[in-house]
């Protein structure tokens, strides 16, 4: 079973487990604040079940209908995944006004708000595997997911130091502007993965070290071509799409242009594994004069 599928599945149980824990945690104290966290929860499992569908979607062979592969149905889950963190923001919204209409004490529990944090501490440790694993195999939602469970950390905190001023202060109105500053939190985050999603749909090219990469490449492996032009790249989930022109002598034969393109594919395909290069090969007269030189 690939690693992004177990570990996407994980997410799932995970997810779970830290919801009943922060819902206990709202129980025995009655905080709208932790209430808004829980409910950032929910959407913490929606979230996992879509990645594992779109892991699974992205993992399967490109075939005569997607010969490019599926692996742009990550994007499409962590699309998903920014709505439904916006669609928390907006519940949690409500709980925080319903909250202040109707101010109601919050109960000092030690054994709730240790849930809350040990929840805090769970979500934080499975972030890290998230993160390690969706940036080595470069998968959008698993990363998704896994910035989603940062800004879960980094609420629980807030709310848990928060919760602790209410009981300290008696100023019960604190527990529903808390609330509030969740909902804004989760705001920003389901914006954050949203555009970075969209980004990825429209074929965003790769970054400026990328194509450094790839072009410093071209240049010490295509020795016996005279230049390159004309590179483009563009990223879907794990692969990155290369294309470029290659001018080589007129009087080359078409062996030894190909040799010269299989070194470069097998250089780019070492740096970025899974890397897709198609190579249009000119003639000396089709130079620019420009872009690439080769050593």
């Amino acid at each position: 079973m690939d690693l992004r599928f177990k570990v996407a599945l994980g997410s799932i149980g995970i997810g779970l487990i830290v919801l009943a824990m922060k819902f206990a945690a709202y129980y025995l104290t009655g905080s709208v604040a932790l209430y808004s966290d829980a409910l950032e929860t929910i959407v913490n499992v929606a979230s996992s079940i879509a990645a594992v569908f779109a892991v699974w979607f992205a993992s399967k062979p490109a075939d005569s209908n997607h010969p490019y592969g599926h692996d742009k149905a990550e994007y499409f889950a962590a699309v998903l995944v920014g709505v439904m963190i916006v669609l928390a923001a907006i519940s949690i919204f409500r709980a925080a006004w319903l909250g202040y209409v109707n101010a109601s004490s919050v109960t000092y529990s030690l054994s709730g708000l240790g849930m809350n944090a040990l929840a805090a501490v769970i979500n934080g440790a499975w972030a890290a595997i998230l993160l390690r694993v969706g940036r080595s195999s470069r998968s959008p939602a698993l990363v998704a997911d896994g910035k989603h469970l940062v800004t879960d950390v980094i609420t629980s905190l807030g709310v848990l130091l928060g919760v602790g001023l209410v009981v300290l202060t008696g100023w019960h109105v604190l527990d529903s502007l808390l609330a509030a500053l969740v909902g804004l939190n989760v705001l920003w985050t389901g914006w954050q993965v949203v555009k970075e999603s969209i980004s990825g749909l429209m074929d965003e090219a790769a970054s400026e070290d990328v194509q450094a990469t790839i072009k410093d490449l071209i240049s010490e492996h295509g020795d016996g071509a005279l230049e390159a032009h004309d590179l483009r790249t563009r990223i879907a989930g794990r692969v990155t799409f290369v294309d470029f022109h290659l001018v080589v002598p007129g009087e080359m034969t078409v062996d030894t242009a190909h040799d010269i393109c299989d070194r470069i594919e097998q250089a780019v395909g070492k740096a970025l594994p899974g890397a897709h290069v198609t190579i249009h090969v000119e003639p000396e007269h089709k130079a620019k004069h420009s872009g690439i030189v080769v050593l």
